[in-house]
């Protein structure tokens, strides 16, 4: 009987060592594994969407940086919860951009309403708003009434002693706040590094506006012309025919080589015939690679001509480009689309006293066109207000890549001109019926290699002159086709050289998305690097049901509130009756 005892208490003393260095392994194992781990970079993205995966140009940018990038969140403070989610999805993506580049990346939040003092706390907003940094004004309910804040979702990136300022809040026409902090998110990673790739730039890409064959002028382009300036090297050019205006040429004799002088040209709603010799200066500005944005009217129709009477008429409208166009792949169609989704004007429907009175109507021939798709170009853009647009065809050479960026909505049609225009329209209830065609294509983009309009056209002497440098084939390029002048024209006050925002709406007080499109098309153009191309990430919004929720609110609390504890009571008795069964069949 002593011996059997004994010899379970050596039995079990075995049993204790044994167990005793399983743990000790087990922990030495730990231990190792984290140490390794601390010396490989591995990370797993289990969400459906890739939601912490940065995009592969995201990636190759910050693997080239050679100094610190420090940035300054100012999205700190006590605020609603979707901007305390928009605040947590910017450290997201600044860690993941700090997996990437290491110590190249730091940055900090800041709570620029810091301030007890009003005076200083004012101070700070006019500095940040100068550097052009733009404030949300909240109202926010709280127990002693409603009180408004003043919330900075926005940052300031630094790189080798430039700074870049970075707009987070996505605000568009139609989204619920949940539906403008997820897009808001969406754009974080191409915002963050749209402003480094700015500021690692040696030298700014360069655009021209054409001058000379009525285009849209200083004053009116004023607006778009500021706003690229601060990415830009923005000029004005006037071809006047002469060899060298958009290119250049480079050493002498037999060694002459071409090269262009700008980046990006835009033809912004010409009035009036291009020569031959300008067109040609431009074919060969493509041939040599360069890129273009045209926004050119189809139909001669302007608001002034309805001023003094009720009624006017659109006639086609020629620039002697429609050759060329036709060349690099569509054809602009002297039609005017009319849509029921449609900016308002104001027009005279009586008078109260001495005072007229006046009411906003939808003008349809001033649609409100709709980006098509999630290309880079139009992804989180707001309606583009357009002026007598028409309609664009896509033809010719199928290697060309084409792709819509901007229609009419569902409910639109198109008439031929020349076309009678009348206020009187507004007197009558629309007829959905009419508005029969869909989706009519309002601007397009063609990437590919462009054949020269001019190829097998000119005399020897001509093509052969080393001088002139003729090209018949341009190597991979891109060039944007909008079929309307007015999208870049900016509003200007009668009698005074202020103008308005491009996009702002004087009669609604409301600022469609004219302004982005225009500087995603150039930054799209001047991009060589595909950073435009996390432009079109979608993140999936994953809203609650609220009415479901309410249903279910008391069900989930306790769910949430007694599984957890339940769970681990379980889990040790489990556990308690398993070791109990273990050492039972060791006796």
């Amino acid at each position: 009987m002593v011996k059997v005892k004994e010899h379970n208490n050596n039995k079990r003393k075995k049993i204790k060592v044994n167990e005793t260095i399983r743990f000790v392994s087990i922990l030495a194992i730990l231990l190792m594994v984290n140490v390794l781990s601390s010396f490989v970079n591995f990370r797993l993205d289990l969400t459906e969407e890739k939601r912490y995966t940065l995009a592969s140009p995201t990636k190759e940018l910050l693997k080239k940086l050679d100094d610190v990038v420090y940035i300054k969140v100012y999205l700190k403070g006590e605020f609603p919860a979707a901007f305390q989610k928009l605040s947590r999805s910017v450290k997201e993506t600044l860690d993941e951009f700090k997996a990437i580049a290491g110590k190249k990346i730091e940055y900090e939040f800041i709570n620029p309403s810091d301030f007890e003092d009003k005076k200083d706390r004012e101070a700070v907003y006019k500095e940040l708003f100068k550097k052009g940094l733009l404030p949300t004004d909240l109202s926010v309910k709280e127990e002693d009434g409603i009180t408004n804040k003043i919330i900075w979702p926005c940052a300031l990136v630094y790189y080798k002693e430039k700074e870049y300022p970075v707009n987070f809040l996505k605000t568009r026409i139609g989204l619920t706040p949940e539906e403008s902090i997820n897009s808001s998110i969406e754009a974080l990673e191409y915002e963050f590094i749209h402003a480094i790739d700015m500021l690692m730039r040696d030298h700014l890409p360069s655009v021209a506006f054409i001058d000379g064959h009525g285009e849209l002028d200083e004053l009116q382009t004023a607006d778009i012309y500021m706003q690229l300036s601060s990415s830009y090297a923005v000029s004005r050019v006037k071809l006047k025919e002469k060899i060298n205006a958009l290119t250049e040429r480079i050493g002498k004799d037999t060694n002459i080589t071409l090269k262009n002088k700008y980046d990006v040209i835009i033809i912004a709603k010409p009035d009036s015939l291009f020569s031959e010799k300008d067109k040609f200066l431009i074919d060969q500005f493509i041939m040599n690679g360069g890129k273009a944005l045209w926004l050119i009217d189809g139909v001669q129709a302007e608001m002034d001509s309805l001023r003094n009477s009720d009624i006017t008429v659109g006639f086609p409208k020629t620039n002697n480009l429609e050759d060329l166009l036709f060349k690099y792949g569509v054809r602009i169609n002297n039609t005017l689309i009319q849509d029921l989704q449609a900016a308002p004007i104001p027009i005279v429907t009586g008078r109260f006293g001495n005072e007229a009175k006046t009411e906003l109507f939808p003008w349809f021939y001033f649609p409100l066109l709709n980006p098509s798709g999630n290309h880079p170009v139009v992804n989180h853009l707001n309606p583009v207000k357009g002026e007598f647009v028409s309609t664009i065809d896509t033809v010719g050479d199928s290697h060309l890549k084409k792709t819509i960026l901007l229609t009419s909505s569902k409910y639109s049609r198109f008439l031929k001109a020349p076309v009678r225009i009348s206020l009187g329209i507004l007197r009558l209830t629309p007829n959905p019926e009419i508005f029969n065609k869909s989706f009519l294509p309002a601007a397009v983009l063609v990437e590919g290699k462009f054949t020269s309009n001019y190829s097998n056209r000119l005399i020897p002497i001509i093509e052969l002159s080393r001088e002139i440098g003729f090209k018949h084939e341009s190597p991979p390029t891109k060039q944007i086709f909008v079929a309307d002048g007015d999208i870049i024209r900016n509003e200007v006050k009668k009698g005074s050289r202020e103008y308005f925002p491009l996009g702002y709406d004087r009669f609604t007080k409301q600022t469609y998305g004219n302004k982005e499109f225009i500087m995603n098309c150039i930054d799209y153009l001047c991009d060589d690097t595909g950073i435009m191309q996390v432009r079109s990430r979608k993140l999936k919004l994953r809203l609650i049901d609220k009415a479901r929720w309410k249903e279910s609110e008391m069900f989930w609390k306790i769910f949430n509130t007694a599984t957890p504890s339940f769970l681990v009571i379980l889990g040790g008795l489990i556990f308690a009756r398993l070791r109990k069964w273990k050492n039972t069949q060791k006796l």
